[in-house]
């Protein structure tokens, strides 16, 4: 099939193309931007729910589901957020051929869906706080070029939504929520910025908005989730209220949490390589590839030993596929590899020999692993590629961010990392080297390494520490 484009040079042809060639996706349903999930991109995609179900769960949140249809009238009570999704929003009009009396929006997300409800489900302080997540779709109409994972007109949607007595608690979430989104892509082996967004960049009704930003194809940034503080904005245009323990009436404060499958986009562009896909092995759709190497003369032994190591691996819950094709070794090694397989376990004579087998992880390092206890070495094989491609993953966010510093002049071509005052007017500024927007200020600067005290790089006067990202947003 050729060699990939390369990575660096052309990333979004490199990208689309290992999309296409390792079956993730199929981006040829007759609707830009709605893309098909194939079974190995289905398998991969509910892996990642089931990762953020499992992050997110002990946080006290509860799975509901609501409908994808929206009364028009409900839509429209907060102000700020139907401007926000004006030009975005799917419109059904008719049912059949009857047109409706009030029309429905595909949900575009789903405040105003669950929030009428929330108004009907609390009452007393008892019932908070109220903490409640859905998986679903939600639909936008994207007008930009869309790209799977990354910008498509369906999305899939992770959204958590929380009720709370006082502003305290509910910012209390907003920490836990951002703690436990650190954890998701700990697990995923990807390092990425917390960022508060500048205010006139927040999402749609929100207080702040904290976005969670990743350098993606060369001098772009992704935003790969949110979290936003509500204060009590929805809750007072949606008539939500709660008698407090002194008999009073209250107006809770709300958040909520938001991840998309650009997740999945974002650990295929960030991890990837010249030879495809590289999956963490937490959500890796097959974590090992046992390959036997036939030799003349060597069938039943080698076919025993097969069994060995596929039964070891099955009795640990290991995610493993036996390749018995008949491809040449080498066939097989290219197509796992384009997959993203973790790991390779390799049997041939030799190993049979030595009752051992060789694995080689999807970076390529190679490691004999003794037939006995072989399943505690898979895993330890597997715990040390998650470790490697963090760490390569952390290298490659840090190498593409540039601390600009006395002044210096933005570079459209890298992520600038500089001081910012707050004030809106040398926020703007950066607006005036094409291409570069400011992404707002970073809460967590662990990825950025050790940093002089700043000032701001526009008006000189000192930031307080605080320092703000500026790159061209994808």
């Amino acid at each position: 099939m050729g060699d990939l484009p390369d990575k660096e040079r052309a990333f979004f042809e490199w990208y689309i193309e290992v999309l296409e060639r390792s079956g993730i996706t199929d981006k040829r349903y007759p609707i830009k931007g709605m893309n098909v999930w194939t079974p190995f991109g289905k398998k991969a995609s509910s892996l990642m729910d089931r990762l953020i179900r499992s992050k997110i769960e002990p946080l006290g949140y509860d799975e509901v589901n609501f409908p994808a249809l929206i009364p028009e009238t409900e839509f429209k009570k907060e102000g700020e957020h139907i401007k926000g999704f004006d030009e975005q929003v799917y419109w059904v009009t008719h049912g059949g051929k009857t047109e409706l009396d009030i029309k429905l929006a595909l949900r575009p997300t789903s405040e105003t869906a669950m929030y009428p409800m929330f108004a009907l489900w609390v009452r007393s302080h008892r019932d908070l706080p109220l903490r409640v997540y859905q998986i679903v779709n939600v639909f936008r109409y994207e007008t930009k070029t869309t790209r799977p994972f990354i910008r498509v007109r369906e999305i899939h949607f992770f959204e958590g939504h929380t009720v709370h007595l006082s502003a305290v608690e509910a910012e209390k979430q907003v920490r836990e929520d951002i703690d436990s989104f650190v954890a998701i892509t700990r697990a995923l082996c990807l390092p990425h910025l917390s960022i508060r967004r500048p205010d006139w960049d927040k999402f749609p009704g929100a207080r702040y908005s904290i976005a969670f930003d990743m350098p993606l194809g060369g001098s772009k940034t992704l935003q790969i989730a949110t979290v936003h503080y509500y204060a009590d904005n929805f809750a007072r245009a949606y008539g939500i209220a709660f008698e407090d323990r002194d008999g009073t009436q209250k107006i809770p404060h709300q958040t909520t949490y938001g991840i998309s499958e650009r997740l999945l986009g974002a650990v295929v562009g960030m991890h990837g390589d010249a030879k495809g896909l590289v999956f963490p092995s937490s959500i890796a759709p097959v974590q090992v590839v046992v390959i036997p190497i036939p030799g003349a003369g060597d069938s039943p032994e080698l076919t025993s030993a097969t069994e060995v190591v596929m039964n070891s691996l099955k009795e640990l819950g290991i995610r493993a596929v036996l390749d018995a094709s008949d491809e040449r070794p080498g066939s097989k090694f290219y197509r796992w590899e384009l997959k993203g397989v973790p790991l390779r376990v390799e049997i041939g004579r030799r190993e049979i020999a030595e009752k051992r087998v060789t694995a080689v992880n999807r970076l390529g390092t190679k490691t004999p692993l003794l037939l006995e206890g072989l399943g505690e070495g898979i895993l330890t094989a597997l715990s040390a590629f998650d470790s490697a491609l963090a760490a390569r993953a952390e290298a490659s966010l840090r190498s593409r961010m540039v601390q600009v510093t006395d002044g210096g002049a933005l570079n459209p071509e890298v992520v600038n990392v500089i001081g910012w005052c707050g004030r809106a007017e040398c926020g703007h500024e950066v607006e005036k080297t094409p291409g570069l927007s400011l992404l707002g200020t970073v809460e967590d600067s662990e990825h950025l390494g050790k940093l002089p005290p700043p000032v701001c790089h526009f008006c000189k006067n000192p930031t307080n520490a605080v320092w703000a990202v500026a790159a061209r947003p994808l």
